[in-house]
């Protein structure tokens, strides 16, 4: 059976990855959301299908409409302000935005679609240190968290902390690391991560997000992305079947 997977933030450099290997699989058709017809040309080179709409200006609901009518199945916000723009533009899209989608799929009709959100890892409550974090690990946080990404944490996590709250529809998070656009090596660390090895390439990524579409039984968790050597899907089944979950709000 064919599933519907749409792609918000279709154009970054992870939807690319992923819309083309969800479009290969012969198993997903693939809607990637755009804000510019000038990406559409390679939104078709990985098959999918490309459409013009606006994060930051159009309404949840037509979203929500575009949703009902392809009959979505899972949503992947992949979007992001990628630093462009400034601080107001980064609230506008990784918060604003992602909180624009979580409503879009509440106002869906019926059975309303699956969300994967991509966030980052370390992404927390500061006042909460994780059980599992060394003093180094609490020491590299308060340097990334403070430093010139402090905004762009911010806003992610109030992305999260919005979601995680919501129950009118499944999610999951997945939070990478720091990311490379190196060649994929197909294995990663997934579940909680220490910040010591949090370099993960793009490519893993999309695997990993390509892995989630078809795992609903991941829905509730939020789980950490970093290198290791574990195959991907191995590692999300043995997270998804122990329910780690990395979310510290």
């Amino acid at each position: 059976m064919t599933s519907v997977v749409s792609i918000v933030g279709g154009h970054g450099k992870i939807a690319l990855r992923l819309a083309r290997v969800l479009s290969s699989s012969g198993s997903h058709k693939v809607h990637s959301i755009i804000r510019s017809q000038d990406h559409a040309q390679d939104i078709k080179a990985t098959a999918a299908n490309p459409v013009v709409m606006s994060l930051e200006d159009d309404p949840a609901a037509k979203f929500t409409e575009f949703f009902e009518q392809t009959k979505t199945n899972v949503v992947v916000f992949s979007a992001g302000a990628g630093g462009k723009g400034g601080p107001e533009r980064t609230k506008k899209v990784d918060y604003e935005g992602a909180v624009k989608i979580f409503d879009a799929i509440e106002g869906v009709t019926g059975e309303k679609p699956r969300l994967i959100l991509v966030s980052a890892v370390d992404n927390r409550d500061l006042s909460i240190v994780p059980d599992h974090y060394t003093a180094k690990d609490v020491e590299a946080s308060k340097s990334v968290h403070e430093g010139a990404l402090k905004n762009y944490y911010h806003w992610k996590y109030e992305a999260d902390k919005d979601l995680v709250k919501r129950t009118a529809f499944q999610w999951t998070i997945l939070r990478p690391g720091f990311l490379l656009d190196d060649a994929g090596l197909g294995t990663a660390h997934i579940g909680k991560s220490n910040l010591d090895a949090t370099q993960i390439a793009r490519d893993d990524v999309a695997t990993a997000l390509a892995v989630l579409v078809d795992r609903p039984d991941a829905a509730g968790l939020s789980l950490d992305m970093t290198s290791g050597k574990t195959p991907i899907a191995e590692g999300i089944d043995t997270a998804v079947k122990n329910r780690v979950d990395a979310w510290v709000g």
